[in-house]
């Protein structure tokens, strides 16, 4: 406790940490559907289900995030914007206000993505 409290770095990096973490769990818990976050079965099987299917869930709309920042960010690279690494650590995977979570989703399997290319000039 006399380390953390004498370093500053190391309290900078456990705050860092624990901000990230905290901000994983409120992206999973706001996309856990209905029962806000609470999982009424006493069936350990059905609980590790849900759990399993949320961070699922979690990981792919991560995952659709970063990719449509890196498009934007090769876009606005390519209109001439200037950025920084130190900008592009500022961005967050967890947005949520583009997602409707009860919405009706058509899925065209026909429609196959485009290659993302992950080097970004900074």
């Amino acid at each position: 406790m006399l380390k953390y409290i004498s370093d500053i770095k190391l309290r900078e990096q456990i705050g860092a940490s624990t901000n990230k973490v905290e901000a994983y769990n409120g992206f999973s818990k706001w996309l856990f559907f209905g029962g806000d976050g609470i999982i009424s079965e006493n069936d350990p099987e059905e609980q590790e289900k849900r759990i399993k299917y949320n961070d699922l869930v979690a990981n792919a709309v991560i995952f659709q995030n970063v990719c449509d920042i890196t498009l934007i960010l090769w876009e606005l690279s390519k209109e001439g914007y200037v950025f920084s690494k130190e900008d592009i650590v500022m961005l967050s995977p967890y947005l949520t206000r583009h997602i409707k979570r009860f919405g009706d989703y058509m899925i065209d399997l026909e429609n196959i993505p485009q290659p993302i290319e992950e080097d970004i000039p900074v």
